[in-house]
């Protein structure tokens, strides 16, 4: 079989209801709700993490991030201290080592130092930040520095992110097409500052500034810079067929956490940096024609960290590390379930276990056991009525903390 072409787009801060096709109302997405029809859509996926640094070990890992010891943000306060160890694997190196051409457009957060630049991590090309968030304009992050890159350089370019981001990736494509490429699109969008294709830019370099922007009718522009992305989306899969690759290519799109601000969570309680539903399950589309059936929906449990064996398998890869992560493929082709497993998130105090249907919360705001095949808003604390079944979870979550955190917690 060819190897597939791999599109990976996430967005950022991207709530469960802030989607057409999820319910939402309030943004026009046009161009996911038909990517999927035309593809998979995800009802139980989740991000490992509930804020954005995690989440992206995970993701580029296929391991439980505590593993690489990143548990919390990489903030611009600790500008050089922490990152991703080049020590790690990720799916860019083994994508690169199967003869792939891969980049990252967008935004990094891995590592603010030189060492973890993403060219050290398996990407050919990156073109965009590595810290949580830059002026869409002006490409200042919210500590005051410049940082918009082409590859290990600092060189800002004129535009406005999300724009950047497309513009890059069809770039990418029309050089890329006579041979497997992985393409990592990592949008800045939804995440503040809130700014529409049509402001400016307000950061100035070496002066801190508000970090959500100058802008009131911030629902307003959040609509805008969803509709912005939404729109380069669609130019990167109308691309992917103006080239004749569309069976050759998977397009896989979804979020790093909840919904933080003006973004909207649906029917899910919580949002950004909780670990009730809010906070980590979001939407996710598979796009694949000719593999993918048209109009699929899938209830299967996945997460990010699911993503770099399922990219492994189809690439025809071997990797030598053992990974928390399951290969999606058979999912994917309709194949069959997922086995059941145990899966596990922690957020500073606030912590998690999903075990089929059942949820164990402990958060600083409330706790419980909950039963999401009926309670997906998690109100019904049923813990006083079955109180092994919370020990049960409580126990496997203490069990697992050991098992990820023999790095010790992140340096500051």
């Amino acid at each position: 079989m060819k190897k597939p072409n791999i599109i990976l787009i996430l967005a950022d801060d991207l709530g469960y209801g802030d989607v057409g096709c999820y319910g939402g109302t309030h943004i026009n997405t046009p161009h996911l709700d038909a990517m999927a029809q035309a593809g998979m859509r995800w009802t139980d996926f989740h991000s490992n993490g509930a804020v954005c640094s995690p989440t992206r070990a995970a993701l580029m890992t296929g391991r439980y991030q505590q593993r690489a010891g990143i548990d919390s943000v990489i903030s611009a306060a600790n500008h050089r201290h922490v990152g991703l160890e080049t020590s790690e694997t990720t799916f860019a190196n083994v994508l690169k080592e199967a003869g792939y051409a891969t980049a990252i457009f967008g935004k990094w957060h891995l590592g603010y130092a030189p060492e973890y630049n993403p060219l050290h991590q398996g990407f050919d090309t990156f073109r965009g930040f590595v810290s949580g968030n830059v002026d869409y304009f002006s490409h200042i992050d919210q500590a005051g520095y410049e940082d918009w890159w082409q590859d290990v350089t600092l060189n800002n370019e004129e535009g406005y992110t999300t724009d950047l981001v497309t513009q890059h990736g069809l770039q990418f494509i029309d050089a890329h097409q006579d041979q497997p490429f992985c393409l990592y699109l990592a949008h800045e969008c939804p995440h503040y500052p809130y700014q529409g294709p049509n402001d400016r830019g307000f950061r100035i370099a070496g002066n801190s500034q508000p970090n959500r922007g100058p802008r009131e009718d911030i629902e307003v522009a959040y609509a805008e810079m969803m509709e912005a992305m939404d729109r380069g989306i669609g130019e990167i899969r109308a691309k992917v067929h103006a080239l004749g690759l569309e069976h050759d290519t998977l397009i896989f799109f979804c979020s790093d956490n909840g919904p933080a601000g003006p973004g909207s969570a649906g029917p899910l309680r919580g949002g950004k940096g909780t670990t009730w539903e809010g906070g980590h399950r979001v939407p996710a589309i598979a796009y694949w024609p000719g593999v993918i059936e048209a109009g699929t929906v899938s209830d299967q449990l996945a997460l990010g960290m699911d993503l770099f064996p399922t990219f492994a398998a189809l690439s025809g890869v071997q990797v030598h590390r053992e990974l928390d992560g399951v290969d999606l493929s058979p999912i994917l082709r309709g194949e069959n379930k997922l086995a059941p497993r145990t899966l596990f998130w922690r957020h500073g105090v606030r912590k998690a276990v999903r075990q089929g249907d059942w949820k164990w919360v402990e958060s600083t705001e409330d706790s419980g056991l909950f039963n999401l095949s009926n309670d997906l808003g998690e109100q019904l604390d049923l813990s006083n009525q079955m109180p092994q079944k919370a020990n049960e979870m409580r126990d496997l979550f203490n069990h697992w903390v050991t098992d990820v955190t023999s790095h010790g917690p992140m340096k500051a």
